[in-house]
This record gives structure tokens, C-alpha cells and sequence, in this order.
């Protein structure tokens, strides 16, 4: 089993960029693709990114492409979100999730995850 650990929401204002952080504890940290996902007040928890175990294999929504990147440090047991020019729509409780096929990114839906983490809440002002 791993377990995951989400940090770094809070409260912005449009435009400003934000780093989410998921610490991994548990089993090997490289065993698993690991991924964000998001999910606002009354909607579905939607894809956002993805990482293989060494960080060669990236993915992500096409509603964040360009704006966020994703990114791990096996050394810290850490994914990291980097997420730049934020907007209203990208207000939600944001988690991230481990997918037990380490060699390619993680996949699109959320019944495919073994486990998640509690969640960060991040709030865009316009």
C-alpha cells in the first residue's frame, strides 16, 4: 500500500502560479504512476496530469496544457504540480493518485487508481 499526501493549496488571485506537492509514503515509490486529479463543488473528479516512475512519460489535460507541468522527485518521494497563469476555472480540491504501472503515465479515469491522497484545496480569485 502507498499512501499519499497532497500540500500546497490556498487561496490565489488570477493569474498567479501555485506548486502542489505529494509526499509518498509506503511501498517503493517507483512502483507506481502517480497523477493529479481535480474536482469542483457538484462536478466529476477530472483528470489533470500524469508521470511514469522516472519522469520520461508526462500527460495531461488538455484544459491545463501549456500552463501546468508535472514533475517527481524519487529522492523525496515527491510529484509536484507546477501550475502557472491560474484562472476561476481551475478552482477545485485537488488530489493526487498512485496507478500501480510504473512504466507509463497514469490513466484518465479515476476507478483505475489504487489509492489517493486526502486532498489540497485550491481557490483562483478573478
Amino acid at each position: 500500500q502507498i499512501y499519499l499526501a497532497e500540500s500546497g493549496g490556498r487561496l490565489v488571485q488570477a493569474g498567479d502560479s501555485l506548486r502542489l506537492s505529494c509526499l509518498a509514503s509506503g511501498r517503493s515509490f517507483l512502483s507506481y504512476a502517480i497523477s493529479w486529479f481535480r474536482q469542483a463543488p457538484g462536478q466529476e473528479r477530472d483528470f489533470v496530469a500524469s508521470i511514469n516512475f522516472s519522469g520520461g512519460s508526462t500527460d495531461y489535460a488538455d484544459s491545463v496544457k501549456g500552463r501546468f507541468t508535472i514533475s517527481r522527485d524519487n529522492s523525496k518521494n515527491t510529484v509536484f504540480l507546477q501550475m502557472n497563469g491560474l484562472e476561476p476555472e481551475d478552482t477545485a480540491v485537488y488530489y493526487c493518485a498512485a496507478q500501480a504501472h510504473p512504466y507509463k503515465s497514469g490513466g484518465y479515469y479515476a476507478h483505475e487508481y489504487d489509492s489517493w491522497g486526502q486532498g489540497t484545496q485550491v481557490t483562483v480569485s478573478s
